[in-house]
């Protein structure tokens, strides 16, 4: 009962994570400083996606599933939808691409500072 209570608890971080990949950068726009962890997160995810790191959050939800002979969530629901195969690439350089666009926007808007704050 507690690794299906503790799998959930993982589960629901990873869905907080991937909102926040989305909804991070918009927060930046409000509060300047917002950027700064995520930064940190699209890196991660970047890092996740081209380089290959394990994600910490799916290692621990298998662990955790498997001690409940369950499937992993995201695995048996979420992962065609995130990443779809047939997709991948296209899906991988556009989100870049989106991204990158995003924070040239924002630095953009900020414009040039001069004094350091």
């Amino acid at each position: 009962m507690p690794h299906r209570f503790l799998a959930d608890v993982v589960m629901v971080t990873h869905f907080g994570y991937l909102v926040y990949l989305v909804v991070g950068g918009f927060l930046a726009w409000r509060w300047p400083r917002a950027i700064y962890p995520h930064l940190v997160a699209v890196g991660w995810a970047l890092g996740i996606v081209f380089v290959g790191f394990p994600c910490p959050l799916t290692s621990i939800e298998h662990r955790l599933r498997h001690e409940t002979g369950e499937f992993g969530f995201i695995d048996r629901y979420l992962e065609e939808i995130v990443y779809p195969e047939e997709l991948t690439t296209v899906l991988r350089l556009a989100v870049a691409i989106l991204v990158a666009v995003a924070y040239w926007g924002w630095l953009r808007r900020r414009g040039p500072r001069l004094n350091p704050v």
